[in-house]
């Protein structure tokens, strides 16, 4: 059970989750609605007084563009909430929408597996409507003052057609009557490389989200593939991929600097376009949200995706001259496989190899390459 200030009760069900600092509960309502504890915020009454100013902020023009969109972008704090007694041993936290009603966790989109069963009709051009659609929500909190701090999967949503939505707006980073409230997590793999190792407390802006945000571009787009994943090709020992961006080992940036397996989807699968402003953006110039909203919305215009002959779930840019999801079905990693076809009248299945229809020669396809 959690109360609010003003006396009303709400019964919570099961846990759903839990991150760095809460626990998310359902709540038995009948609108769809997720409690969030926090049991040990480094500041107890600084984190009652960050809530508060966001549900406020609820109401302001700036907060009702963004809560405007449906389904719902954001889930944003309706109301401050705590469990237990009023003193010391009270947890505090929010309720807020409950994105499991219109989304799926974002990951979904990025393991193979999950997505094969989950979001079965995904296919490259639902990550691409997720990369704009990310794009265009960040570009819009950036518009209105709002830094995301912590941007990383496990804080986002997705629907079936890409949609993205977005948690965890009490790490955020905003202002509020003159007074402002800092974000101050980060997450591994998701940081921005001045931030990575910097002092606690440091503040994230606009810029560090930009970063993050090519890095969750490059994994929509490259199948989950972080694009400072790979072992050190000087020989050095893997760490992390924090360790990888702080050194720029980035196939993008220098193809000689990391080793991937074979599986690992071709860099060239990219639209030039949105390769170089990647390149852009780990190399220092970062290309701001909408930046990338632009670009993005110009690779998704009629006549800039093909469709394989063989399989319908292979989509790729139209720049590619061949089925780079064939290619890759051949060395037992298509990330995209059909599905299993009907069975035709005589109770066999149809088996044939996954082959894209419009075949190029191994000499045609070396001559692209070089």
């Amino acid at each position: 059970m959690v109360m609010s200030e003003n006396g009303r009760a709400w019964s919570l069900t099961e846990r759903i989750g839990s991150g760095s600092e809460g626990v998310v509960y359902a709540v038995d309502e009948a609108r769809p609605l997720v409690a969030k504890l926090v049991p040990e915020p480094p500041d107890p009454q600084a984190y009652r007084r960050r809530i508060a100013r966001l549900v406020r902020q609820r109401r302001e023009p700036r907060t009702v563009r963004l809560l405007s969109a449906t389904p719902a972008r954001v889930a944003w704090p309706m109301i401050g909430v705590r469990a237990g007694s009023r003193g010391a041993d009270g947890i505090d936290g929010y309720v807020m929408t409950d994105m499991r009603h219109a989304h799926q966790p974002f990951v979904h989109l990025l393991t193979p597996d999950a997505r094969r069963v989950l979001l079965p009709r995904a296919t490259w051009a639902t990550g691409l409507a997720a990369a704009l659609s990310l794009a265009r929500l960040l570009a819009d909190l950036h518009t209105e003052g709002y830094v995301v701090g912590d941007l990383k999967p496990d804080n986002l949503w997705v629907d079936a057609d890409g949609g993205v939505g977005i948690a965890d707006v009490d790490s955020w980073q905003f202002t509020d009557g003159g007074e402002t409230f800092p974000g101050r997590m980060g997450s591994p793999g998701y940081t921005a490389p001045e931030r990575i190792g910097a002092p606690a407390g440091t503040a994230p802006d606009a810029a560090s989200d930009d970063f993050v945000l090519a890095v969750l571009v490059h994994q929509l787009l490259m199948c989950g593939l972080h694009p400072f994943a790979g072992h050190p090709a000087d020989g050095a020992d893997y760490l992390s991929h924090d360790d990888n961006i702080l050194h720029g080992r980035c196939r993008l940036l220098d193809r000689t600097s990391v080793v991937l397996s074979r599986s690992a989807p071709p860099a060239d699968l990219l639209p030039r376009r949105i390769g170089d402003l990647l390149r852009a953006a780990f190399g220092g110039a970062r290309p701001t949200a909408a930046v990338w909203a632009g670009a993005l919305a110009a690779e998704s215009a009629p006549g800039r995706l093909r469709t394989c002959g063989t399989n319908p779930l292979h989509t790729h840019t139209v720049e590619r001259p061949w089925c780079p999801w064939c290619d890759l079905a051949e060395r037992a990693a298509d990330s995209y496989p059909a599905r299993p076809a009907p069975h035709g009248r005589d109770g066999t299945k149809d088996v044939k190899g996954v082959r894209d229809v419009s075949e190029n020669s191994v000499e045609e396809k070396a001559a692209w390459q070089r």
